[in-house]
C-alpha cells in the first residue's frame, strides 16, 4: 500500500488532479472562518475560547455534531460558507425521489441528455432552498441563543452578535449565504471534473474531519489529564480506540458487500462475430440505500423540537420532550432508530426497480440461470433485494445507536465530540467517500501499470464516477491557487502574531 502512494506522485495527471484538489480543499476551509458582513467576529471569538473550556461530558455537542457534517463549521462561525452544501444535499434527495415517482422525469432521466437537465432542474431547486434557509439564518443571527448550536454566545458580555440588525443587512446577510452556497456548488463540480473523487462528498468529508482534532483534545482531557482522570479511564481509551478500529473495519466490510447474481447472455451471431454466451454477475449492494435513511431519519426529527418551540414556548412538557429529542435521549435514539429501519426499505422500493431491470435482460438478450426471464425474474430480484435490505437496515440501526452505547460504556453523553466518530452519518461518510478515491486512484495507477492498493484482488463497488468528464487542471493554474493561498497564510500568521504581542 505504501508502494502504491508512492506511485501516485509518478503520474502527472494523478498528481495534477491530486494538488488541485488539496488546493480547493484549504480554500474550502479559509471561507468558513470569513465572518458575515454586520456581524461580530469579537462575540463569536471569545465564545468559541470559552467553548474549548467547557467539560467535555456537555451536552452542546448534541445539534452541533449533526450540523458540522454539512458546514463545518460555518454555523458556528456565522461565516459565509455557513450553509455549507447542505442546500445541495437537501435538493438533490429531492430530486431523486421526484424522478423516481414522477413519470416524466423518468423517462427525462433515460433519455439523452437528460440527466444534465435534472442537473439543472437540481441548481435551481438548491438556489431556491438556500434561499429560504438564509433567511432564517439572518433571523437567527439577531438572538443567536435562541438556536441550540450557539447557546451561551451572548452570555457574561456586553457586546451584541449583530450590532445593526437592519433590513439592509439582513438582505446582505441571505446574499452572501446564497452566493457562499453557490461558491460551494461550483468548487464541487471542479473537484469532480478536474480534481480526484465527487466534490460534494469530497466537502461533506472535509467539514466531518474538521472535527476531529478538537475531539481528540477533549479526548485527551478527560481520559488523561483530567481533575478525575483515574487508571479505569486510561485503560478505557485504549479500548475506545481498538473499538474505532473495529467499527471502521466493519463498516468498511458491510459497505463493500453485495450479493453477485451470476447472468447468462444467449449466443447470437451477426455476421462473422459472435456475441453473447458468457456468464456476468449483476451486483446488489448490502447497503444500497447508503447513508440516506440516517438523513431522513435525522431530518424528521430535526421539526418536532421546532414546532415544541414555536406553538408550546415555555411549557414545562414541553421543555422535557424537547430535551429527549434534542440532547440524544431516549425518545430520540428509539424514534430514530425506526425511522431508519423504515427509510431503509423505502429508498430501496423507490429507487430499486427490479422490473425495469428484468426488462432490459430480457431485451438485451440475458437471463438468470434457473429462473425464467420477465416477471418471475422481477419476482427473484424483489425477494433477493428485500432480504439484502434487511441486513443492511439492522447494519445502519446499529451504526446509529453506536455513539450512545459507546457513550454509556465509558459515562459521556451522547451529544459529546468524542463520540461523532464511532458511529452514525459521519463514519459512514467519511468511508464511503475514502472508498471511492481510492478506487479512483487504484484505477489510475493500472491505467498507468503500477499495483493498486491491494496486491490480490482490487476494491470492490460503483465504478461508474471513476472517469472523470474533464481534463485535469492546467499546471499553471495549480501554481496560482497554492501561491495565493501561499500568501493568505502568511498574511494569516502575521495577523495572529501581531494580535498576539504586538497590539
Amino acid at each position: 500500500m505504501i508502494s502504491a502512494f508512492t506511485n501516485t506522485w509518478k503520474i502527472p495527471e494523478l498528481r495534477d488532479r491530486i494538488l488541485f484538489t488539496l488546493a480547493l480543499i484549504v480554500i474550502i476551509r479559509l471561507g468558513v472562518h470569513i465572518t458575515l458582513p454586520g456581524v461580530d467576529a469579537a462575540v463569536i471569538k471569545a465564545w468559541l475560547i470559552d467553548l474549548q473550556k467547557q467539560d467535555p461530558k456537555g451536552n452542546a455537542g448534541g445539534v452541533a455534531a449533526l450540523l458540522t457534517v454539512f458546514s463545518g463549521g460555518g454555523l458556528q462561525q456565522a461565516g459565509i460558507l455557513a450553509l455549507g452544501i447542505m442546500p445541495y444535499i437537501s435538493a438533490s434527495i429531492m430530486v431523486q425521489l421526484l424522478t423516481a415517482v414522477v413519470p416524466k422525469l423518468s423517462r427525462l432521466a433515460r433519455e439523452d441528455g437528460g440527466r444534465q437537465k435534472i442537473n439543472q432542474y437540481t441548481r435551481y431547486i438548491t438556489i431556491g432552498i438556500a434561499l429560504v434557509q438564509g433567511f432564517f439564518v439572518a433571523q437567527s443571527l439577531k438572538n443567536p441563543e435562541s438556536m441550540p448550536y450557539m447557546h451561551g454566545i451572548t452570555q457574561g458580555g456586553t457586546r451584541v452578535l449583530v450590532p445593526d440588525p437592519s433590513t439592509m443587512w439582513l438582505m446582505l446577510t441571505v446574499l452572501t449565504i446564497v452566493a457562499g452556497t453557490v461558491l460551494l456548488l461550483w468548487i464541487a463540480d471542479q473537484i469532480t471534473d478536474r480534481g480526484i473523487g465527487n466534490g460534494s462528498s469530497i466537502i461533506i468529508t472535509v467539514n466531518i474531519i474538521s472535527a476531529l482534532p478538537g475531539a481528540l483534545i477533549q479526548a485527551w482531557k478527560y481520559f488523561v489529564t483530567g481533575a478525575d482522570v483515574n487508571s479505569f479511564r486510561a485503560i478505557m481509551m485504549v479500548v475506545m480506540i481498538a473499538l474505532l478500529l473495529v467499527v471502521i473495519a466493519g463498516t468498511i466490510s458491510i459497505t463493500q458487500a453485495q450479493r453477485r447474481i451470476a447472468v447468462q447472455y444467449a449466443k447470437r451471431v451477426v455476421g462473422r462475430k459472435q456475441f453473447g454466451g458468457q456468464t456476468q454477475y449483476l451486483p446488489l449492494k448490502v447497503n444500497y440505500a447508503g447513508v440516506m435513511p440516517i438523513i431522513f431519519a435525522t431530518a424528521v426529527l430535526s421539526l418536532p423540537p421546532m414546532m415544541l418551540t414555536w406553538l408550546f414556548p415555555g411549557q414545562a412538557w414541553s421543555t422535557k420532550l424537547y430535551g429527549e429529542l434534542t440532547r440524544g435521549g431516549t425518545w430520540y435514539y428509539a424514534l430514530g432508530g425506526i425511522g431508519i429501519f423504515l427509510f431503509s426499505y423505502f429508498w430501496v422500493a423507490m429507487m430499486f426497480q427490479p422490473s425495469q431491470i428484468a426488462e432490459d435482460l430480457k431485451r438485451n438478450g440475458g437471463y438468470i440461470p434457473g429462473v425464467r426471464p420477465g416477471k418471475p425474474t422481477a419476482d427473484f430480484m424483489d425477494f433477493t433485494m428485500t432480504r439484502l435490505t434487511f441486513a443492511g437496515a439492522i447494519f445502519l440501526t446499529v451504526l446509529f445507536v453506536l455513539p450512545v452505547l459507546t457513550g454509556w460504556v465509558v459515562d459521556l453523553p451522547p451529544g459529546s465530540p468524542i463520540l461523532q466518530f464511532f458511529g452514525g452519518t459521519s463514519l459512514l461518510i467519511m468511508v464511503g467517500v475514502v472508498l471511492d478515491v481510492m478506487r479512483q486512484v487504484e484505477t489510475q495507477l493500472l491505467q498507468k501499470h503500477y499495483d493498486g492498493f491491494l496486491r490480490k484482488g482490487k476494491l470492490k463497488g460503483r465504478y461508474d464516477r471513476l472517469n472523470q468528464s474533464g481534463n485535469a487542471a492546467p499546471r499553471s493554474a495549480i501554481i496560482y491557487l497554492w501561491t495565493v493561498i501561499a500568501i493568505l497564510v502568511v498574511i494569516g500568521v502575521t495577523a495572529y502574531i501581531y494580535n498576539q504581542w504586538g497590539g
